[in-house]
């Protein structure tokens, strides 16, 4: 099983140019083995492997980064063109792999080797990294596992970011069902659950939009390059990376509050990227990032031996159902909930029948209150 933790790091100045000067490394060594890819008649993984110690003797520069986060180039190249291709076999289109700009390439892998976790016992720990030193890092959680990669990431508002990727052996036992949920997404309200919770959709993007908007109109008018033109690039992006946080904050807190609570949880199957083509609810679904809440539940419910199931959307918004003019998005988390539990199927034997009779009263959930209680359930 794997696991990521992800912690800030306080590099010195010197440190700091350290990591970007490797980050403009890494960026051009991508560059060149893509350039000699496109050169390529036929793709070899290996011969352009194998081109890597005469580029570094070319330009002895190279070896100022730790040889395995060069090596990893070639791999994030060949990942790169794989997902092209796979993008290609589902009927988009597509065009070659780009070169990377600055702007574009902000991360250095380390796979196995060349990091190492020093803990101090102080408010800040170390994460020592061959060729640039002990960094400064905030350790808020303890690592638990086998360390497999360690990635450093340089983020547009200038904080850098370690995210460290461990692997655990214990499995954890599948529970059995015994409280199951569906639940429906949406934009009026976050989600709407079979129990009868409708959870206040926080919308933390609207909320910021026209800080957002003078911030960004305010760059517009500088200089491009200047020096008040640096400075107000990063307010924006700390501005966006503020509002991330919010959304993650409340994301991670929502769907613990599900998998601590429930065994089975069944949600829509929902293909986003068609949904966003709409203009009018495009920045609305993008700021719910339903995706993502999808994405932390299924990876805590395996965690915890939970079951997350995803149904057809199709006919779920059938209204009246279930006998009542009820409303319409708890309708849907109840015909959500009907559909995982027929998918579930009849090979499990420990689940129990689900009362899916409608409420007569609804409980709507400020997302404040999810924040504020950490989602405990006594507190929603």
């Amino acid at each position: 099983m794997h696991k990521t933790y992800k912690f800030r790091l306080y590099p010195s100045k010197e440190q700091e140019e350290t990591l970007s000067h490797n980050l403009e490394i890494c960026r051009y060594v991508y560059n060149t083995l893509l350039g000699w890819l496109n050169e390529q008649d036929e793709i070899n993984k290996y011969e352009l492997q194998n081109k890597l110690p005469s580029l570094k003797q070319e330009h002895p520069e190279l070896k100022q980064v730790y040889s395995k986060a060069l090596q990893y180039e070639v791999h994030r190249l060949f990942h790169n063109l794989h997902a092209l291709s796979q993008s290609k076999k589902k009927g988009n289109k597509v065009g070659r792999l780009r070169f990377k700009s600055s702007q574009s390439f902000k991360t250095i892998h380390y796979n196995q080797s060349g990091f190492k976790i020093l803990e101090t016992g102080n408010r800040l720990d170390k994460l020592h990294i061959s060729k640039v030193g002990n960094l400064p890092m905030r350790m808020h959680r303890p690592v638990k596992g086998d360390i497999k990669q360690v990635v450093i990431k340089h983020y547009r508002s200038g904080k850098w970011y370690a995210s460290i990727m461990v692997e655990q052996e214990n499995e954890v036992a599948e529970q059995p069902i015994e409280k199951a949920v569906g639940i429906d997404v949406g934009l009026k309200y976050y989600c709407s659950d079979s129990d009868g919770r409708q959870f206040e959709n926080p919308e933390y993007l609207e909320k910021s939009a026209k800080k957002l908007e003078r911030r960004q109109k305010k760059l517009s008018r500088m200089e491009h390059g200047s020096n008040n033109s640096d400075k107000q690039r990063v307010r924006v992006a700390r501005q966006h990376e503020r509002i991330e946080n919010q959304r993650n904050d409340f994301l991670h807190k929502l769907s613990h509050y599900y998998v601590d609570n429930y065994d089975l949880i069944a949600v829509e199957d929902l293909n986003i990227k068609n949904m966003t083509k709409n203009p009018y609810l495009a920045r609305g679904i993008t700021d719910a990032s339903w995706n993502k809440f999808t994405e932390l539940l299924s990876y805590k419910a395996e965690r915890a031996g939970k079951t997350v199931i995803k149904v057809n959307p199709q006919g779920t918004s059938q209204e009246h159902k279930h006998g009542q003019d009820i409303d319409r998005d708890y309708n849907a988390s109840l015909n959500i909930l009907e559909k995982g539990i027929d998918k579930l199927g009849s090979g499990r034997p420990e689940s129990t029948p689900v009362d899916t009779k409608p409420l007569q009263e609804l409980q709507h959930v400020p997302a404040s209150q999810v924040v504020e209680s950490g989602s405990h359930p006594q507190n929603l």
